[in-house]
């Protein structure tokens, strides 16, 4: 895995390549929210100056209400890649790492480099005395697979008994938040969670990770100072302390308009989350390049090119350009 991953949002690669100015075209190729709330006002203090523990203890103690932690006070990093890429620090040399899949590339990746064994399973019964730690998605990036939580924690009991670490990666499960793990005490149990993705906003690259604090104070350690800026953690306390009611609303209607799109073209849905389709179909690379052609960029995936990902459209108008591209698809013949 020596070469880079490939991952949504490609628009300017997208656009050189098949034309159109980039805000022309409608970018489904993420897990965004695509109607993000209105954002607050941002001090000036917060620009001018390193961002304080007082801000950055406000930001925590709002994403504890959010996640529903208790009394865990979630860790704010620079978007969650920034901790995936530490994870290969909390294994011990000649340990095994397990990470479910198909699923974020990333994980595996990061592992990889790091020269460690990585063992890529497809159930959790594959999870074996060897694995010192083990990462899930839930719910799965691209499929939506999601495991209840009582399974987890059951595996995280079971991974206890031998100092193991069980990695929850939760970036979309903010629409479900009774599937969470982030008010489980569990002291070998490392959760981490989105910002970007629930309020539309990946642009200023924020996650949070919810662990015990022996944990937390190492990734801290690791990332150094002032690891996130001012504004990021004004937005954070702000949003997460609000009314998400809307945002949720929101969600969910566009959810339901990008199912119904895909459904009216016939198409194969494999899984999803509120966020997101998954498609499987055998002309998936066909029909991407087709839909570029539309200026409407999909996510399609290496390692199965049967499988082509949606994200949501930004409102109605977007579905009905969706459904258009879709209806003019004619798919090769042998």
């Amino acid at each position: 895995m020596s070469g880079p991953i490939q991952h949504g949002g490609g628009l300017a690669a997208a656009a050189a390549e098949f034309g159109g100015q980039i805000e022309n075209w409608i970018d489904l190729s993420t897990g965004i929210n695509p109607c993000p709330p209105a954002l607050p006002e941002i001090p000036m203090r917060a620009w001018h100056r390193l961002p304080d523990q007082e801000r950055e203890l406000a930001a925590r103690q709002a994403a504890r209400r959010h996640y529903g932690s208790g009394s865990r006070l979630p860790l704010p990093v620079p978007g969650t890649q920034s901790v995936i890429q530490l994870l290969p620090r909390l294994v011990p040399v000649g340990r095994r790492v397990a990470v479910l899949s198909p699923t974020y590339g990333e994980y595996v990746r990061a592992f990889t480099l790091a020269g460690l064994a990585v063992d890529q399973i497809t159930d959790l019964d594959a999870v074996t005395r060897d694995h010192h730690l083990v990462v899930v998605v839930n719910p799965n990036n691209p499929d939506g697979r999601l495991f209840p939580r009582e399974t987890l924690c059951r595996l995280a009991a079971d991974l206890a008994t031998r100092n193991a670490l069980l990695v929850v990666d939760e970036a979309f499960s903010d629409m479900e938040p009774g599937d969470s793990l982030a008010g489980e005490g569990r002291g070998n149990l490392v959760v981490f969670r989105s910002f970007g993705k629930f309020f539309g906003l990946a642009g200023i690259r924020l996650g949070f990770v919810i662990a015990e604090d022996r944990l937390t104070a190492q990734f801290d350690e690791w990332l150094g100072p002032w690891a996130v800026s001012g504004p990021a953690l004004i937005l954070a306390e702000q949003l997460m302390s609000s009314d998400t009611g809307p945002i949720r609303a929101d969600i969910r209607r566009r959810f339901e308009g990008l199912t119904a799109v895909l459904r009216e073209a016939g198409l194969t849905l494999r899984g999803g989350t509120q966020l997101f389709q998954l498609v499987e179909d055998t002309h998936a690379a066909a029909l991407h390049d087709h839909l570029c052609r539309h200026h409407i960029l999909t996510r399609k995936f290496d390692y199965r090119s049967d499988w082509l990902r949606f994200g949501l459209a930004p409102d109605a108008q977007g579905d009905r350009r969706l459904l258009d591209a879709l209806l003019s698809f004619r798919r090769p013949t042998a």
